[in-house]
């Protein structure tokens, strides 16, 4: 998912501009609701009550102790005979309502039970029930954080435009089940976004259960990722989804245990990998679109046309059924892929945006499959929502994204930029939320964080700058543009981080605080590559996604990764410590210059058994003399070429936040310049130069690898003015303007 605002804006500023005050629920204790029967003409069978295998708390957040060799089943080795260890698969017959914007569907999901012990009760996902009335979790949390500033998915939903999931049936073999709300995260008694299911018989230890369940899914109008607007229905977050069953030595856990979460409002999802097969009835006239491969050729009758969509080794299903819709196909080849057949699915209006998104996933196939890994898919597929459901827009699944719409582009704006940059974020999700598939509610550093850092640096390699959108400065012939991991920089929040980033998505002190998620891991890896090395970065990441493909990765299995192939762990841990699992600030400066120039001094000395003295009026003849005599040698010496006395010259650092490791440059009037490094823990320090000429300038970090300096504004000094020295803030005002246009935005 990406955070933006309006056309004007880019898409993380707005987030910086607002200061959203967020109260997020903190009880641990899961809670339930009274039981829902089962239809009265079923007969319901009660589970035999057992000791409960525990909910993952809502506290849970950045796991500081690696996995097991062993978690998820060992990593993958390519030699398998599916890309996953596939835990659960789902059938499911869905049939669109284009009237009511709603699907009814049998879905038929079978589970295998990892764990060394009976399973008596399972906990679904039904995400859906987020958008059925304000009384929710996710509803609840955005009327908060919408009451203290700006934020994504403000619509306002009226009468008839609700969305939910109704469980019809929920069936075991022959035995109707009865099923009773929960809430892990101690949200809202009136969320119903995850359900606990009594089974009738247990789920032997390595056994399999299936169920049989059906239900009503009614898509809301267009809020927050998923749902409809006009004619245009994506269909997301749809059907009940069964949570994560987590063994000791995976993500941290120490015991066998549920991880289940409500759907919060900054948070999106986790799941296991499987398998689906899905058919999907809507009007003939509609276009469709979903995660996987089409089956072969779609069956038509009676106005309506049955598609039929199969995706192994993922753990996510949408689709999109769009009346006018229109296609434009494209493949990729490349080293280690299957071919990939390429759709984008855009609405008339948006024609001009279908070939730059088109050619933005080609070469998004080609930057990630180079730099982290082949793309092991058959599909990918790109929607582009139509105007009025912009919140559609900027979603992942596997092989499926949302994209951008524009009605045209225009080149002298960041028109170009946005477009690339969406659809890059969407497909680059592919891989950190698809095929890494890391727990996005209580690590979004391992998906929104580490994928705008990787999806930055594909268009570092493209040279794209960001276009500043100030159509006044491009009257004067002006063109200002922002390279682009400053942009991240100034989005970040960098003075007073009140979270670490390995916090939850939820469980912060506002929407402000979980949108420097994206900027803030961006510019601390950003960083952390400045130590380590571009090529030092890429094996490392490479490496990362070697071990975790298709099992699911916490951050401290981000850490051993970067440490093994680096063998760099002081600076490994020294980002971790200080920003994934603390809220540090660096903040070093340049606190003063200053030369003194090494005259003979007043005084006696001995030299030779003998001693003499020097009284203050010899001492003004002798140095007069030599300043005479040496201009008498150098007639056409500049003043800054130095004299018959060398200076010494004193600069003097101070760090006002956590330790980076600083180089300082000081440059001399004779033109040379001298490179000292500060890599201790000394809150201030001084260096002392002895040279033929004056310093005349001092600065920290000369080559701006360290992005999370909070203020780069005080990293130098100059003992006059200087020109020179206004390069510092191009980078700065740069992104300010457009942090300005994009406050606008929001307006």
């Amino acid at each position: 998912m990406r955070l933006r605002v309006g056309k004007s804006g880019c898409l993380w500023f707005a987030w910086m501009c607002c200061m959203a005050q967020s109260s997020m629920a903190q009880n641990a204790t899961p809670t339930t609701s009274a039981a829902v029967q089962p239809p009265a003409a079923a007969s319901s069978v009660a589970a035999t009550v057992l000791p409960e295998i525990p909910l993952v708390h809502a506290e849970a957040a950045a796991v500081n102790l690696p996995s097991a060799a062993n978690a998820w089943g060992g990593e993958r080795t390519g030699n398998e005979a599916t890309l996953s260890d596939r835990v659960v698969s789902y059938r499911i017959d869905a049939e669109l309502d284009a009237a009511k914007h709603a699907i009814s569907a049998k879905q038929q999901m079978t589970w295998r039970n990892r764990s060394d012990r009976p399973i008596h009760s399972v906990y679904l996902h039904l995400y859906l029930n987020a958008f059925q009335n304000e009384q929710s979790t996710f509803f609840t949390e955005r009327n908060v954080l919408t009451a203290h500033g700006s934020s994504r998915g403000r619509a306002a939903l009226k009468k008839g435009q609700w969305g939910w999931i109704d469980l019809k049936q929920v069936r075991q073999g022959t035995a109707s089940l009865k099923w009773s709300f929960v809430h892990p995260d101690g949200g809202p008694e009136t969320d119903q976004t995850v359900v606990r299911i009594d089974l009738a018989e247990a789920v032997p230890a390595g056994g399999s259960l299936t169920l049989d369940i059906d239900f009503l899914s009614q898509l809301p109008r267009v809020v927050e990722r998923t749902g409809y607007f006009g004619d245009f229905n994506l269909v997301g977050q749809w059907f009940p989804k069964i949570g994560v069953l987590e063994l000791p030595g995976e993500r941290g856990a120490g015991e066998v245990r549920w991880n289940v979460h409500e759907f919060h409002f900054n948070s999106e999802f986790y799941a296991d990998f499987g398998s689906f097969d899905v058919h999907m009835t809507v009007p003939s006239d509609y276009t469709v679109g979903a995660v996987g491969e089409q089956q072969g050729e779609p069956v038509k009758g009676n106005g309506k046309t049955t598609y039929h969509f199969v995706q192994g080794d993922v753990h996510d299903f949408a689709w999109v059924a769009a009346k006018g819709y229109q296609t434009i196909d494209a493949s990729y080849v490349g080293p280690g892929s299957p071919k990939v057949a390429v759709r984008v699915i855009y609405p008339p209006e948006y024609v001009a945006t279908a070939q730059p998104v088109m050619k933005a996933t080609l070469d998004s196939l080609a930057y990630f499959s180079r730099t982290l890994g082949a793309y092991p898919y058959h599909t990918v597929t790109a929607v582009v929502p139509p105007y009025n459901a912009d919140e559609a827009g900027g979603m992942e699944y596997p092989t499926f994204f949302t994209a951008e719409g524009m009605s045209k582009i225009d080149p002298q704006t960041a028109d170009q930029w946005e477009i690339d940059f969406v659809t890059i974020h969407e497909f680059g999700h592919g891989y950190f939320y698809g095929i890494l598939a890391s727990n996005e509610f209580e690590e979004p550093i391992l998906d929104e964080g580490l994928n705008e850092y990787w999806d930055q640096r594909m268009l570092r390699e493209r040279n794209q700058r960001f276009l500043v959108p100030a159509t006044w400065m491009r009257r004067l012939g002006m063109t200002p543009s922002a390279y682009v991991f400053d942009m991240e920089r100034m989005a970040a929040g960098l003075n007073r981080p009140v979270d670490p980033l390995g916090q939850n998505s939820w469980n912060r002190l506002s929407s402000s605080s979980y949108g420097s998620v994206y900027s803030r891991t961006a510019t601390a890896m950003h960083d952390l590559e400045e130590r380590l090395g571009k090529d030092v970065t890429e094996r490392a990441f490479h490496e990362y996604y070697k071990r975790w493909r298709f099992r699911h990765p916490s951050v401290a299995d981000l850490r051993a990764a970067l440490i093994d192939v680096s063998g760099d762990a002081k600076n490994v841990n020294e980002i971790f410590d200080q920003y994934v699992f603390g809220t540090a600030k660096i903040d070093d400066r340049v606190s003063s210059i200053d030369n003194q120039e090494v005259l003979p001094l007043a005084g006696s000395t001995s030299k030779d058994g003998s001693r003499s003295e020097l009284d203050p009026d010899q001492l003004d003849k002798q140095i007069t003399k030599q300043r005479d005599d040496w201009k008498k040698a150098h007639p056409d010496a500049k003043p800054e070429g130095g004299g018959p006395f060398p200076w010494r010259g004193t600069v003097t650092v101070v760090r006002d936040g956590a330790q980076a490791p600083q180089l300082l440059r000081v440059k001399f009037a004779d033109g040379s310049h001298e490179d000292v490094r500060w890599d201790d823990d000394r809150r201030w320090a001084r260096f002392v130069f002895t040279k033929p000429t004056k310093i005349v300038s001092a600065e920290l970090d000369p080559e701006q690898k360290i992005n999370l300096d909070a203020n780069k504004l005080n990293d130098s000094k100059t003992t006059k003015p200087n020109s020179a020295a206004s390069r510092r803030w191009s980078a700065d005002v740069g992104s300010l303007v457009q942090a300005f246009y994009a406050l606008l935005g929001t307006l």
